[in-house]
């Protein structure tokens, strides 16, 4: 059962993003949070950004996507070559069908899910996906406190996925440290989002490391 981690650049230095990507290339894939300020009241980067760092990137992209009308972006992250593109429940019209078209152009399709937002009504869609994204934390900004009344959602999805022997990643994003880290693992979740705790460590590999084998220690969900 590998454990992924996955940094958010939304916690790196905007002016050395190609250094800070090479301090953290023993983690599995960098996590890029795009925010429209519309679906979220923040503002981060867009298509443009996310071409460059593409090209520069050591690390395979996992693409957030906090904004409206997904249905109308998200195909065009496949195309600059994203490995996952992740798109909003609460955003989409069509999530199926979205997620369709990014597999179609040769990504991984993710789904996330809002804290408050319920799971039952997409475990029927969970084979349209590569991977469930959890928020851990209401979408917008970086630096806010890991939400514990989130995790039966995530053993919910847990249970799901492995009574259907789908291959889906479930991820969290928001609040996630040595110790929360645990608590998610424990619900089930594979994939894990840290931001400015991997990027704010004198030793991001260290930390990675540490928050990998804490994820593995007490991981209790599907092989």
């Amino acid at each position: 059962m590998p454990i992924r981690i996955n940094p958010s650049i939304l916690a790196a230095d905007f002016a050395n993003f190609e250094r800070e990507l090479g301090r953290i290339r023993t983690a599995d894939l960098v996590h890029v949070d795009i925010m429209d300020n519309h679906f979220v009241p923040n503002l981060t980067f867009g298509l443009a950004m996310v071409d460059r760092l593409q090209q520069v990137s050591p690390l395979p992209l996992d693409i957030h996507l906090m904004i409206d009308d997904p249905d109308k972006w998200a195909p065009g992250y496949a195309e600059v070559g994203a490995y996952s593109v992740t798109f909003h429940a609460e955003a989409a019209a069509d999530a199926a069908g979205l997620a369709r078209r990014l597999r179609a152009i040769g990504a991984r399709a993710g789904l996330a899910l809002k804290p408050g937002t319920p799971v039952e009504q997409y475990l029927e869609l969970l084979p349209e996906f590569d991977q469930v994204l959890v928020m851990t934390v209401e979408p917008g900004f970086g630096g806010q406190s890991f939400m514990a009344s989130t995790m039966p959602k995530l053993e919910t999805l847990s249970a799901a996925v492995k009574s259907s022997g789908l291959d889906v990643w479930l991820q969290v994003d928001g609040g996630i440290t040595e110790q929360t880290i645990e608590i998610a693992a424990a619900a089930g979740a594979d994939t894990f989002v840290a931001g400015s705790s991997v990027f704010g460590a004198d030793d991001p590999a260290a930390q990675i490391a540490l928050l990998r084998s804490s994820a593995a220690r007490h991981h209790h969900g599907h092989e």
